[in-house]
């Protein structure tokens, strides 16, 4: 997969996430990921395949640290060792059938909560990879907490130490997740769910 786009900086698309509550600096980042991800056309597409595979999962873990404070309610997200990175090259296998590739995707990613023995799904954002491509497919990423037993004595010794009341201390996340794959441009293509 190969794309030879910029990104484009349009004030509508800057002032959506302005509406989210990003500050600039979120911003100018995003907009830079996206241009080193679909602006590398000199690289082998083996190269710019892994530079793309590397540059989401830095963004899916940028997503995860700013929703730890505002929407997780956390002071720590634990993210299994190679979790981003199988999660973007699953995005990247997804996205090269689609005819815009990756800059035809909007990414929509959420977490999976387990509370008082009920699950609720979060929406932590939701990403449109090139602003300047009308979307083909849609992507809702899952991912999942792991409710993981008790707490350890040193996390159950903080408990209303230095966080105030209402904030969890850590979130850990399960190895797995869940992609859902919805194309836009076709009615007949239906809905494609996998279970990594």
């Amino acid at each position: 997969m190969v794309a030879t786009s910029t990104v484009n900086r349009n004030s509508e698309c800057l002032s959506e996430f302005a509406d989210q509550g990003y500050d600039q600096a979120c911003m100018d980042y995003e907009m830079e990921f996206w241009e080193r991800c679909l602006a590398a056309p000199y690289l082998g597409a083996e190269v710019c395949e892994e530079h793309a595979c590397q540059e989401l999962a830095r963004l899916l873990e940028g997503c995860l640290a700013r929703a730890k404070a505002s929407k997780l309610q956390c002071a720590h997200v634990l993210v299994p060792e190679t979790l981003t990175q199988r999660v973007a090259r699953d995005v990247l296998r997804l996205a090269a059938e689609e005819p815009c590739g990756l800059r035809g995707c909007v990414l929509d990613i959420r977490l999976e909560l387990e509370e008082q023995q009920q699950r609720r799904c979060e929406r932590l954002e939701r990403l449109a990879c090139d602003a300047s491509v009308v979307p083909t497919f849609e992507l809702t990423l899952v991912f999942k907490q792991d409710g993981g037993g008790w707490p350890s004595l040193r996390e159950f010794l903080r408990i209303g130490t230095c966080f105030p009341p209402g904030m969890r201390r850590v979130l850990k996340l399960r190895p797995g997740f869940r992609l859902i794959k919805k194309k836009l441009y076709s009615s007949a293509a239906g809905t494609v769910i996998e279970e990594c």
